[in-house]
């Protein structure tokens, strides 16, 4: 009887295989390594670009879409399957894991060709990775029946995706940043491919080159990883231009402070914040027009701010018993209560016994009423003359604030544009007491001119009265603010002392525009489609591409 007559043998169902348990553990761990390039490749985009759904969206698509392609592909491999199993596994090592070094010294030296290296790499390690999954089951046909065969590989795929996706944010980012995250799986990477050689060293035909390879890449890989330092500074130095005196990454953003010829400045996720030269102006213009026109508030929020130059300022007022400072990022508080040189910027404002610092959103904040715990910044110091940490109690429900800071960043995403939706504005108006007022720091009137008159279009679709201003800050420009009250708002008629640019007599200057800021016709920025955000980089936009 010839070979073709003889039935066609199915593998017997047994015990898994040492080898087997070693494949399908490898399963696991590049169905993580291939999460972490995806993500990171998004967070940066995000970091970098701006609007965060808009570039995940894109940057999974495309992802999705260049695994297709390697799924698609993988047809092509006919023999030595190990043999590309392992080259696939060193090149997804070395281009992935090296991804984000490789971003973040795209952006800083050449910003131009950023997005599409972006996506020219997010496609290469997009169809790396989708060849990895169908080669591994067709090894693993050999030895095992179909149906277990795609249940327990796509079983350790989606395991190997759960860990990745809760560890990332919350772990890997926090405690290593991006560039050394990404190395790191890079080298795990690379350790699947020396298993790979081992399991498979009797099949593989140039095992002596296969080894030189895999030692190489570790090599890079591993060394990469400890000069990750020197990689972050070379593009930060450059990107920034000044001296970096700090820098760290938080789960919410990429904290960096430098120090130069204009003093230092703050930066989140590139984005400047302040400038020490003149944030005084910025500062100055955004808490006394509200705090001098109240007359004598006593309790006083910020929302954001978590630099506590606002607060320095609200602790000019005698009045005032109470300030409760809202701030997402633990980091922020932490960084301006206990490092001495940001610390003396808003002169110890943040070690006063009268602040309490509430690390959370502030969309959730004012949507419960105000009534998390609120205390010092983890880590910080306690105040001047030894008294504990404190350790404020949990605000009522119908607690109220005579003046209401509201100084987020701008909505250069959806995460940030809720922040500046008539959803936000009705829960601000509920904390806000009958004769009090809120200001809320509003982008340029004059590069984004939309955008900020789509503020001020939000906040009176809730019901309060709206008084936009503006002033000159160098370093941003024209810059505006628009107070928010249910009472008329009126000029005041003095000022506290040790004002560096207002004054009582100049202020009214503030709250008039010129025809080229002058208001334009916008939509109500709602949580159901967030135009400001889509409006606000079309207008910044147009400036960078100049």
């Amino acid at each position: 009887m010839s070979d073709a007559a003889l039935p066609a043998r199915t593998p017997q169902v047994r015990g898994p295989q040492p080898v087997e348990i070693a494949l399908l553990a490898s399963v696991f761990v590049v169905a993580a390594c291939g999460l972490v390039y995806e993500l990171s490749a998004a967070a940066l985009s995000s970091y970098l670009l701006g609007d965060s759904v808009l570039q995940f969206s894109t940057i999974i698509g495309t992802y999705l879409f260049a695994m297709g392609v390697g799924s698609w592909l993988s047809r092509y491999f006919d023999r030595q399957l190990p043999a590309h199993f392992l080259r696939i596994e060193l090149l997804v090592a070395l281009i992935g894991g090296a991804l984000p070094a490789i971003l973040f010294l795209a952006n800083a030296y050449v910003p131009g060709a950023f997005r599409l290296l972006l996506y020219g790499l997010v496609i290469v390690v997009g169809t790396l990775v989708g060849l990895e999954i169908p080669l591994v089951m067709r090894i693993l046909k050999r030895n095992i029946v179909l149906k277990d065969l795609v249940s327990q590989v796509l079983t350790f795929d989606y395991l190997g995706a759960l860990a990745v996706s809760v560890a990332f944010p919350l772990i890997l980012v926090p405690q290593l940043g991006m560039i050394r995250t990404g190395l790191l799986f890079g080298v795990m990477n690379a350790a699947v491919a020396v298993w790979a050689l081992w399991l498979f060293r009797h099949e593989l035909r140039r095992a002596g080159a296969h080894a030189v390879a895999c030692f190489l890449t570790l090599a890079v890989l591993i060394g990469a990883f400890w000069g990750a330092d020197h990689i972050t500074t070379l593009a930060e130095d450059k990107f920034y231009q000044d001296h970096i005196v700090f820098s760290a990454s938080s789960p919410y953003q990429r904290i960096v402070v430098t120090r130069g010829a204009l003093g230092h400045r703050l930066f989140l996720n590139g984005n400047l914040q302040f400038a020490e030269r003149d944030e005084y102006r910025y500062h100055e213009a955004l808490v006394h027009p509200v705090m001098a026109a109240h007359g004598a508030p006593k309790k006083v929020a910020v929302l954001g701010g978590g630099d506590g130059m606002a607060v320095r300022e609200i602790l000019k007022y005698p009045s005032v018993e109470s300030i409760t400072l809202v701030e997402l990022d633990p980091n922020m508080t932490q960084l301006f209560t206990t490092h001495e040189t940001l610390a003396a910027l808003n002169g110890h404002a943040l070690s006063s016994p009268k602040v309490k610092v509430v690390n959370t959103d502030a969309f959730k904040w004012l949507q419960e009423g105000g009534s998390s715990a609120a205390g010092p910044p983890q880590g910080a110091s306690a105040p001047s003359g030894g008294s504990e940490p404190r350790a404020a109690g949990s605000v009522g429900a119908d607690e109220t604030f005579d003046v209401i800071v509201v100084d987020f960043p701008d909505p250069t995403n959806f995460a940030i544009g809720k922040l500046y939706t008539n959803s936000f504005y009705a829960l601000l108006d509920r904390r806000l007491s009958a004769s009090g007022y809120a200001v809320i720091q509003t982008t340029s009137p004059l590069v984004a001119r939309k955008s900020y008159w789509t503020v001020a279009t939000t906040i009176e679709s809730v019901g309060l009265k709206a008084t936009p201003y503006h002033a000159h800050v160098p370093s941003f420009g024209e810059w505006g603010y628009i107070i928010a009250s249910r009472r008329p708002y009126r000029l005041p008629d003095a000022l506290p002392g040790g004002m560096r640019f207002l004054t009582a007599s100049t202020l009214p200057l503030m709250f008039d525009f010129p025809l080229d800021m002058a208001r334009v016709p916008t939509e109500v920025n709602r949580l159901s489609n967030q135009t400001l955000v889509t409006t606000y980089e079309q207008e910044w936009g147009k400036v960078m591409a100049h």
